[in-house]
This record gives C-alpha cells, structure tokens and sequence, in this order.
C-alpha cells in the first residue's frame, strides 16, 4: 500500500512540474478534460458497466470537457445548419 501511494505521489508532482509553463486556455482544457472523465467514471461506475464502458465512457467524457472549457473560453459555439455544414456564432 505504500508504494502505491508513493507512485502516485510521485506521478501527481510530474504531472504538476509539466503543467508550469501551460496558458489559461490550456490550463482550462486540462481542468475541462478532468472534470469530464471523472464525471465518465463515476457515471458508468454507478449504472454498473463493464470495464471496457468505463473506458470508453471516461475517454468521452474527457474529450467532451476539453471541448467545453475550450468553448466557453472563446465565447464562441458550433451550430449545424442542417445540411452537414457547421458555422460559429457567439454562444446563446
């Protein structure tokens, strides 16, 4: 159990040491993409998936939080326009 806690330790301080030198709107992708994958993990834990959905739904939700903190920091969304075609606007 020791060295369990230890390595994670360790990793956390890595992976903190790396986050230094990131801008606000990388920091906020980042935050973004834990947030999402956490709220993945926790939400196919509870209904009871298998350890492939978990994955999947932890990737998703990650690649989705990324997604949102980089919206809202641009201010700007993504509409469909009904043909396949996408423009940006101001978010309503």
């Amino acid at each position: 159990m020791k060295t369990a806690i230890l390595s994670l330790a360790c990793a956390a301080s890595l992976i903190l040491a790396g986050c230094a030198d990131m801008t606000d709107d990388q920091e906020r992708q980042v935050g973004g993409a834990l947030i999402g994958g956490s709220l993945g993990l926790i939400t196919a834990k509870a209904l009871g998936a298998d350890n492939d959905w978990v994955a999947v739904t932890t990737l998703a939700g990650a690649a989705a939080g990324a997604l949102v903190a980089r919206n809202t920091a641009t201010g700007q969304c993504a509409y469909a326009r009904g043909d396949g075609t996408y423009y940006r606007a101001p978010c309503r």
